[in-house]
């Protein structure tokens, strides 16, 4: 089974992971695929995939029910481990990459229920931060938000850089959406946005193009998808609309780059598009 496939910015290379323990890495090229490597260094099914972005070179982090996560790094047209983060204590469920302005920084969420962040530092070393008991239970997905604060780009004076936040979003199997901050470099708990009945299976927030306004989806075991909304720029007040409710379990959601438009996977072997 093949458990996800993402790819890369440019759109010429696709990722997928899969129960073989694989991570495979194919060109794509008119209209066909070539596969070009095939990545071993996983003990368990591989749940997930994510490119960096390519200003970092072609770097892509998988994790799986091993517990390990792992960073893999092209060189040379050959794929090596950069690095592999062990610090779970139960498989590994979700990877997402931070925007590149606050550089390679990645959120891991766990069945343990926390959630790990790498900072890439230099020199091959990382720095790890852990947020213990994010999700009792277990966490099932991270989306990082813009770096851009919402409002920003229309309130800024001309030549000033923007206001940057590290800010993400967590679905767990608590049913709840969490949104974390970062403040003082310590990772806190800024929101917790309660609606879902069931186990939450992905959140993703929604791309910025500079409105005040900031998006989340989330969708659920109940299936019922969620969108959060939030217009106040000190990101208190978040409404939920229900978008729809499935028949099955909704696994996944996923913005289109400019945020308009949400995909949505469910149990009913179908993909719903919704503007």
């Amino acid at each position: 089974m093949v458990h996800d496939a993402q790819m890369d910015y440019y759109g010429t290379r696709l990722a997928t992971c899969s129960s073989d323990r694989t991570v495979k890495i194919f060109d794509v090229k008119n209209g066909g695929q070539i596969l070009v490597a095939d990545l071993r260094g996983h003990e368990g099914p591989v749940w997930q995939v994510a490119w960096a972005h390519p200003m970092f070179g072609n770097i892509l982090a998988s994790c799986s029910y091993d517990r390990k996560v792992i960073i893999w790094k092209e060189e040379n047209g050959a794929w090596d481990k950069m690095y592999e983060y062990c610090g779970h204590e139960s498989s590994v469920n979700s990877v997402c990459w931070g925007p590149y302005d606050f550089g390679l920084i990645l959120a891991c969420g766990s069945s343990d229920g926390a959630i790990s962040l790498l900072t890439f530092t230099g020199d091959q070393q990382w720095d790890v931060k852990k947020i213990s008991n994010a999700h009792t239970i277990g966490c099932n997905a991270v989306s990082w938000a813009p770096a851009v604060v919402p409002g920003s780009l229309i309130d800024q004076p001309s030549g000033q850089k923007p206001n940057y936040i590290k800010r993400f979003v967590s679905g767990g199997c608590d049913n709840l959406v969490k949104l974390w901050k970062e403040e003082d470099g310590q990772w806190k708990e800024d929101q917790k946005l309660e609606a879902h009945s069931d186990w939450v299976r992905d959140v993703g927030w929604a791309p910025s193009i500079g409105l005040p306004t900031s998006t989340i989806a989330s969708c659920s075991q109940d299936g019922r998808v969620f969108i959060w909304t939030c217009d106040d720029p000190a990101g208190n007040t978040w409404t939920a609309k229900l978008l729809h409710k499935f028949s099955d379990v909704v696994w996944h959601v996923s913005w289109s780059i400019t945020g308009n438009i949400l995909a949505v996977s469910g149990g009913d072997n179908k993909v719903a598009y919704t503007l």
